[in-house]
């Protein structure tokens, strides 16, 4: 079988921490030829761990995109730069994975979809979350329409203290935002998927600046101190949005925020024949699937828990990073559709940008 092969641009966290050895345990389906960062030395080592022995090394993603022996890009940069690299590499042939979210603006997130179509070539984001087995086994659950008509949900994406302190996580020129479009966007995905609901009407939110620069709030967070002075982004933020058919949905996310319970990646699911919850997250040892419903005149509830991944990467090819790229190879050598569609990402770019436009304005945004 011919090999797809494929050039990283931004070598950083994510493509190491899931992108690299996710790629790695398919190595059946895949050759990593180009490798692009900013910091050469980035990527000249992950070209010595995860390329092919004569792997070109860049510090300009123009001139990977140049290179024609690179048929797919996976876009690996902080999250202002998605949009300019994914339309170039459309423009040059390529297909394209880029990491969540989309973008950081709607606007930028729909020149990319233009890009796309133009080019007839496979284009997914990467919301690994998707590939988890509760997740796909609740999927499937909403699909057979057990839940019935779902008119309510959560989208939880909350820490306690659990702020990044690598990379440019609190820098708003570059990634756009904080909790909300980092880990958020998440949560927001997996319960839009549930519901196969992707008609927002408005969008009204708050966006909190609280915690980040008091130099006490910094104690106990799980990765270190973090520096108050440089820390631009909000610590939490919360949204409300109605859908187009009347249903609604809440959306919780922080970094930081005097709370103990913990959820990321999670989802709570009310519809008419039952509801249905899952618990990820620091709180919880293991991921959780949850249903809800009234049986045989009780009030009961089913738990089923997989063993399972918390949502925090350690590193490594965790088994949802390792599905997500087999299918998503599968799906440019086999010419299907990927499971995590582009307009579908769009929907949730639209919807965060109008959570923090709602912030801005104090008023509810209409879509």
């Amino acid at each position: 079988m011919k090999k797809i092969k494929i050039g990283i641009i931004g070598c950083g966290g994510i493509a190491n921490n899931k992108h690299l050895p996710s790629l790695k345990a398919c190595s059946d389906k895949n050759e990593i030829v180009a490798f692009c960062d900013i910091i050469e030395e980035r990527a000249v080592k992950a070209a010595k761990e995860y390329g092919m022995k004569d792997a070109r090394v860049y510090t300009d993603y123009h001139d990977l995109l140049a290179n024609e022996e690179v048929e797919l890009v996976h876009v690996l940069t902080p999250n202002v730069a998605h949009c300019p690299i994914t339309v170039a590499a459309f423009e040059a042939g390529k297909h394209v994975m880029c990491e969540k979210p989309m973008a950081h603006t709607s606007s930028d997130a729909q020149a990319m979809l233009d890009a796309w179509k133009k080019s007839g070539k496979k284009f997914t984001i990467g919301y690994q979350n998707r590939f988890r087995a509760e997740v796909q086994a609740l999927q499937k659950a909403c699909e057979k329409d057990e839940l019935g008509h779902i008119y309510y949900a959560k989208a939880h994406a909350v820490r306690r203290r659990a702020v990044p302190t690598w990379g440019v996580f609190p820098d708003k020129s570059l990634q756009g935002g904080g909790p909300l479009i980092d880990i958020g966007t998440h949560a927001l995905d997996l319960t839009l998927w549930m519901m196969n609901n992707y008609d927002p009407v408005s969008v009204s939110g708050s966006v909190y600046y609280e915690l980040g620069h008091l130099s006490q709030a910094t104690e106990g967070n799980m990765f270190g101190p973090w520096d108050p002075e440089k820390y631009e982004v909000e610590d939490s933020a919360f949204g409300f949005i109605k859908m187009k058919n009347g249903a609604t949905i809440a959306l919780e996310a922080s970094w930081a925020l005097n709370i103990l319970d913990s959820r990321e990646a999670s989802t709570t699911l009310c519809g008419t024949k039952a509801g249905a919850e899952i618990h990820s997250g620091m709180s919880y040892p293991k991921n959780e699937l949850i249903y809800n419903q009234g049986k045989n005149g009780l009030l009961m509830q089913e738990s089923i828990s997989p063993a399972g991944h918390i949502a925090y990467f350690e590193g490594g090819a965790s088994v949802e990073g390792v599905l997500e790229a087999k299918q998503w190879l599968d799906a440019i050598i086999n010419d299907t559709e990927p499971l995590v569609k582009p307009e579908q990402a769009f929907k949730v770019t639209q919807i965060l940008e109008a959570i923090y436009k709602a912030a801005d304005t104090g008023r509810e945004i209409l879509l």
